[in-house]
Formats: structure tokens, C-alpha cells, sequence
């Protein structure tokens, strides 16, 4: 894929490909499919190479790209233009891989991006859905913001301002040492100069009205998902993941939840935990896939 893609209002949107090198395809066969990588709030897509090379190295191949206003990507930071944005353009990402890579298409996303994802497919469970909307194969959700925590206090500065000042770039309060228990991770998150602490209004009005669009569509999902998610998160509220999988049908839905680990699931202690559960799953869903 080229490494931009311009949207329909001219944002140029940063995406990056980790496509299975001759020598892994030779090895594994053909390439599994292809998963879309999607980022969570302030960060970036560069954060989720090591994410990227274990799906290459299970033969899957990989495209991410940084949302707007996020990392190399175009944009005010933390800015949308209307409420849908980041839906629409994670349209055009999905056009442009359908039209390179065959095979099944699997969305992941982290925290922010796991909730964008997660609305994305949301919208399938509506009778007329929106022109943005475009089927997947499968859906993998990491600590997705289906409930951002947000006070009651919050709520209230959120409708003030959300009319007045829709685009105020402001600080959103969520604290770097959250994101891991590993000291390493947090360095490397405060000195990267592409991370970012900005949002605005209309994004924290649309995160909000997304999670509770997914949660209040669970009982009517219809696409296989792996659900991950930690007790000790304090980025977002666990409690969104939990209310999503008591409604959705267990037959679409598999649900861990990693006790003492923090936001970043994949930036943990005990990774390999994870990407053991991510890799089984993926597996799992090939296995059934091809077998009927």
C-alpha cells in the first residue's frame, strides 16, 4: 500500500504496512489474510511494530496507519472536523486493503482505536447502516474505550463545552504511568515526540456516544470477537468490557480478562500471555474457517 491516503476532506492520513517478507510466506504457505491495525488515543501506529511482527510471524499480513490528527497523520491533534471522521476514514483504509490483499480482513484495536473498531462493526447490526460501513471478517479488541470512566463532573464541562468550543484542544488527563507496569515502556512513551496528551470536545463527545452505541448494540452482534481487557485499567473503564460481553452471544464473543495488568496489554510484564491468547484465537478461527 502507499504510505499515505488522502481522505475525503484532505487529511493525509500516515499508513504503514508490515507485509509477510518472500521468505515467511515461502516457509508458512499463503498469507492467513490481512489485520488492520487500529491506535488508540494521543498515540501513534509506529508503537505497534512489535504487535505487527508477531501476526507476520503467524503468517498473517499487516496495515496500520495513524489517525487523524494522531502521529504523521494530518490534522489538528485530538481534532475531528465532523463526529464521524475517524469512521470514514478507517473506511478508506479498509477500501484500500480490500483492493490489494484477498482474503479475510480482521480489525484490531487498542483502547481508542478498539472502540473506533468496535462502532465501526456496530454499525452492521443496524438495518440501514451508514455509507461508511464496510464488512469484516473478524474483530480483536484490546482494552477498547467502550466506557472512558468519565466523572460526572466531566460529563457536565463535556455539555458546556461541547457546543461553545467543539474544537478546544485541551490536556485528557490520562497519566503516562498508566499505561504499563513496565518502566521501559513509559520512558519510550514520554520520549516520543509523534505521542501526544491533546483532545477536543467533539472527540471526547464522540468516544462517549460511541461506547454506549456498541454496549447498547451487544445483544444484536454478529461478527467473531476476541474481547481482551484489564481489571487494573485506569485509562479506561473495565467496566464498559465487562457490560459489553454480559450482552453480547457467547457464541461470537471470547472474553479474557488479565487481572493486575494495565492499558496496554502488549506492553506488559507478562506479554506473552497475550499474544499467546491472540495467537490461539486467530488460529482457532482459520481452523474453523477451513473445516467448516
Amino acid at each position: 500500500m502507499n504510505d499515505t491516503l488522502q481522505t475525503r476532506d484532505g487529511v493525509s492520513l500516515h499508513v504503514r504496512a508490515w507485509p509477510l517478507v518472500a521468505a515467511a510466506a515461502a516457509a508458512s504457505g499463503p498469507a492467513r489474510g490481512s489485520v488492520l491495525i487500529v491506535h488508540g488515543l494521543g498515540e501513534h501506529i509506529g508503537r505497534h511494530a512489535h504487535v505487527a511482527a508477531h501476526l507476520n510471524g503467524w503468517g498473517w499480513n499487516v496495515v496500520g496507519f495513524d489517525q487523524r490528527g494522531h502521529g504523521r497523520s494530518g490534522g489538528a491533534r485530538g481534532r475531528l472536523a465532523a463526529p464521524d471522521d475517524l469512521l470514514r476514514d478507517l473506511s478508506q483504509v479498509i477500501d484500500a486493503m480490500r483492493a490489494e490483499n484477498a482474503g479475510p480482513l480482521v480489525l484490531l484495536g487498542h483502547s481508542m482505536g478498539g472502540l473506533v473498531a468496535a462502532r465501526f462493526v456496530a454499525e452492521g447490526t443496524l438495518s440501514s447502516p451508514a455509507a461508511w460501513h464496510r464488512n469484516v471478517d473478524a474483530l480483536v479488541l484490546s482494552s477498547p474505550a467502550l466506557d472512558p470512566g468519565m466523572s460526572a463532573a466531566q460529563r457536565v464541562l463535556l455539555s458546556l463545552l461541547g457546543p461553545l468550543a467543539p474544537n478546544l484542544a485541551l490536556g485528557n488527563g490520562l497519566l503516562p504511568e498508566w499505561l504499563s507496569r513496565d518502566p521501559a515502556v513509559v520512558a519510550a512513551y514520554l520520549a516520543d515526540t509523534w505521542v501526544h496528551d491533546r483532545i477536543t470536545p467533539r472527540l471526547a463527545r464522540f468516544i462517549l456516544d460511541a461506547g454506549a452505541f456498541v454496549r447498547a448494540q451487544a445483544s444484536h452482534w454478529k461478527l467473531p470477537t476476541l474481547l481482551m481487557y484489564a481489571s487494573s485499567d485506569r485509562c479506561v473503564a473495565p467496566a464498559g468490557s465487562r457490560e459489553f460481553a454480559a450482552a453480547a452471544p457467547a457464541g461470537l464473543l471470547s472474553v479474557h480478562e488479565f487481572g493486575p495488568l494495565f492499558h496496554e496489554l502488549f506492553n506488559e510484564p507478562e506479554q506473552a500471555d497475550v499474544f499467546a491468547v491472540l495467537g490461539a484465537w486467530l488460529a482457532a478461527r482459520e481452523h474453523r474457517e477451513n473445516h467448516g
